[in-house]
């Protein structure tokens, strides 16, 4: 495998995260703009992301392949705990 097509492989990995981690961010800025407004929209976007990626690299792990559906599930539910905790638990500028 060449370096351009690990690039490729490893960009069809974490891309669901980083973009469930940035429309969530922007989601969830949007909803709760009062609550949210001290808390910066990449901070969200960041905790979020590598929440969701932290839950695909597990499904990898657990099942051997990537695209379970168990896998984006779990990515949907860490992206949104991580969205909690960085904005409402611990909501730093």
């Amino acid at each position: 495998m060449s370096p351009i097509d690990a690039f490729w492989h490893l960009l069809g990995l974490f891309l669901p995260a980083l973009a469930t981690g940035a429309l969530a961010a922007a989601m969830a800025k949007l909803l709760w703009r009062t609550d949210l407004r001290g808390c910066r929209w990449l901070r969200l976007a960041g905790w979020s992301a590598v929440a969701g990626s932290l839950a695909l690299l597990s499904g990898l792990v657990l099942f051997g392949r990537d695209g379970r559906m168990l896998s984006y599930g779990a990515m949907a539910f860490a992206s949104a705990l991580a969205l909690w905790w960085a904005g409402f638990v611990r909501p730093r500028s």
